[in-house]
């Protein structure tokens, strides 16, 4: 029977609360993802920029997108990178909204505030994934193995009275041509 050792490395509390910070984040992406989608219209309007309802939706559905793969995997690392990429768009996005003439602000001014912290936590939540899974959870030990079933001195020489099968040998079609021997002719090499 194999025999293995088997070295597991445990859980430590900040990989744990990655975990859970990240499966939180999964939760808030749905919920605000959901929100833009369907209230596109009425954030357009609070924030007074009615011309980019469509937008509002596309990053609606890339929060639904990323909130149900960092929910659905079991390691959720580039779900989370991708709400960082994700909230340096809604910066980029919210940045020029401030220089728009016709927007409302204050109102920008405190989504952008909003949306940079949920970025720190994003970030944070990330960095601390990245460096977890650099260790792996398992690995098994296998140097004390030699392959063979029993130790090398008693299966050295087991195979002599081996006698190869019909089915396994060369077809005397594929065997090299020998020439039969005649006595005082020499043969031709080839």
């Amino acid at each position: 029977m194999a025999r293995h050792r088997q070295m597991q490395s445990y859980k430590t509390r900040s990989q744990g609360s990655a975990e859970t910070l990240a499966r939180g984040l999964g939760w808030f992406s749905l919920v605000l993802g959901a929100a833009e989608l369907f209230g596109a219209k009425s954030m357009a309007s609070w924030l007074g920029v009615e011309r980019q309802e469509g937008l509002i939706r596309a990053y609606g559905a890339r929060e639904v997108a990323t909130g149900i793969g960092i929910l659905s995997q079991r390691d959720p690392t580039a779900w989370v990178w991708g709400r960082v990429a994700g909230d340096a768009l809604d910066l980029a996005t919210l940045g020029n909204a401030l220089r728009d003439r016709h927007a409302h602000h204050d109102r920008v001014a405190l989504a952008f505030g909003a949306v940079a912290g949920v970025t720190v936590l994003d970030v944070v939540c990330a960095n601390a994934l990245t460096g977890q899974n650099a260790q792996p959870a398992r690995r098994f030990d296998y140097s004390d193995r030699s392959g063979l079933p029993r130790p090398p001195n008693q299966m050295r020489g087991a195979a002599r009275d081996f006698e190869v099968p019909r089915d396994m040998r060369i077809p005397d079609a594929l065997r090299p041509y020998r020439q039969p021997q005649r006595i005082g002719r020499p043969q031709p090499s080839m």
